[in-house]
């Protein structure tokens, strides 16, 4: 939930330009009146009535009264927008909510408050609010959807004074706004084991020592109810307070999800292409391996990995996880194409050994990025790639079975270098592939002689 910043909106007197502005706001009524009060004088004039001219006089003064009175009219109002929640899911609702406070000592006229919104989100909002007694408030909400992850702004809230005729319409605009964050859909996937690796905090853990000799000692700072034969004298003499030795850590499981983003790899575009399943994927699976336990990262073709590359460049635990999980989403949420031509640079990130699960969700391949894909099996445990042939998500299946062919060369060459590698057919959901991945890799297993169901 988020609540912006209170901004004020004020119908100020005095500006230079003032009569030129308020007649500006004159509304099609009032032009009206002011036209008709010059042409009844003009007739009045020729056709020698005194009383015509009176009329003419009542309908052309009648918009610029109203028009003065509301230029300098000091209205101060403040308003607040709160975004309940402020990050959603693509094709989800979200309630913005507004508050408009009457600051001053005088009750407000009749209010008409508009607020700005892209029109991905719907149609832009309108409210009219009666009259606003001093110190009063008033509370409208409205709702917008976007089927489109980004980031939307929302605002500046604009406030149209009127009066009671109708004659006259003055904008005065808010300078606060805030932003909605779409992100990608997030399916929830079922517990299968897709490497050899224990689990999150499973029974088979690994664990590290972190104490690797007298020089290596990683200390921390003294805590209420440590052991005091754990105090490591030599940091205390470094740091001036008191350094304990760290217990030994659980060597949390590895994941790492690789996002494909090139632009040569993917056809069509829209909230049901290619592309947007990728991320889509991508995103329920960095959610799905946060929540058994696993240190994870969102790695592109590009090299860039979230979180950043302080540390180790995964996620840690507890909050840290926490943090971490929002910072992905909101990076899938405005992620795009790259005009980059191959996995080089991803393959360069990927250090070997202690990489962990290696996820992939791929576009289209040739034989020199199965070739680096192939190399980056030897840098991981156990790896899934996840390839979307974007032709068959444009064409029909029975127009498309020269790509369809292409695509299994390229499963069958990540297969032999020891991917276990599905092909997406368009319309399949996440979790589908998700399980239909873990049969796989079972079937494997089985023939191999190896390791049987997790």
């Amino acid at each position: 939930m988020s609540t912006a910043g209170t901004g004020h909106a004020e119908a100020d007197r005095g500006e230079k330009g003032g009569i030129r502005t308020a007649l500006a706001g004159l509304t099609t009524r009032g032009r009206s009146f002011l036209a008709a009060g010059v042409a009844a004088a003009v007739c009045s004039y020729v056709l020698g009535q005194a009383d015509l001219l009176r009329v003419g006089l009542l309908l052309a003064v009648l918009p610029l009264v109203c028009a003065a009175v509301l230029y300098r009219t000091r209205y101060r109002v403040a308003g607040s927008r709160r975004l309940s929640p402020a990050r959603v899911p693509a094709g989800s609702e979200a309630r913005v909510h507004l508050r408009m406070d009457n600051v001053s000592r005088l009750p407000t006229g009749l209010l008409m408050l508009q607020d700005r919104v892209p029109y991905v989100l719907g149609p832009r909002p309108r409210f009219v609010l009666d009259r606003v007694e001093a110190g009063g408030r008033r509370e409208v909400s409205y709702r917008v959807r976007s089927d489109l992850r980004g980031r939307y702004p929302l605002g500046p809230l604009q406030l149209r004074l009127t009066d009671p005729f109708g004659m006259c319409e003055l904008t005065r605009s808010f300078s606060t706004y805030d932003t909605l964050t779409v992100i990608p859909r997030v399916e929830p996937l079922a517990p299968v084991r897709l490497s050899g690796e224990a689990k999150g905090y499973g029974d088979g853990r690994q664990r590290s020592l972190a104490l690797a000799g007298e020089d290596d000692v990683i200390p921390r700072g003294y805590r209420y109810g440590d052991d005091l034969r754990r105090v490591h004298w030599r940091s205390t003499a470094r740091y001036g307070e008191l350094m304990v030795r760290r217990e030994e850590q659980p060597q949390r499981a590895r994941c790492t999800v690789l996002l494909d983003t090139r632009g040569i790899a993917y056809q069509g575009a829209g909230p049901d292409a290619a592309f947007e399943w990728a991320v889509s994927g991508a995103a329920s699976v960095l959610v799905h391996m946060l929540e058994r336990g696993y240190s994870v990262r969102l790695l592109t073709d590009t090299g860039n990995a979230v979180p950043g590359e302080g540390g180790d460049g995964f996620a840690g635990a507890s909050q840290e996880s926490a943090d971490a999980a929002g910072l992905m989403m909101d990076t899938l949420a405005v992620i795009d194409h790259s005009d980059g031509a191959g996995l080089s640079r991803a393959y360069d990130v990927l250090r070997g050994g202690n990489e962990g699960l290696l996820v992939a969700f791929l576009g289209d391949l040739d034989e020199d990025q199965a070739a680096v894909l192939g190399r980056m099996r030897q840098r991981s445990p156990g790896a899934v790639a996840f390839v979307l042939d974007s032709e068959s998500w444009v064409r029909e299946p029975s127009d498309v079975p020269g790509p369809l062919d292409r695509s299994e060369d390229r499963l069958r060459m990540l297969r032999e270098a020891g991917w276990t590698a599905l092909r997406v057919p368009r319309g399949a959901s996440v979790d589908e592939v998700w399980r239909q991945a873990d049969r796989e890799r079972r079937g494997v297993a089985a023939a191999s002689g190896g390791e049987g169901p997790g």
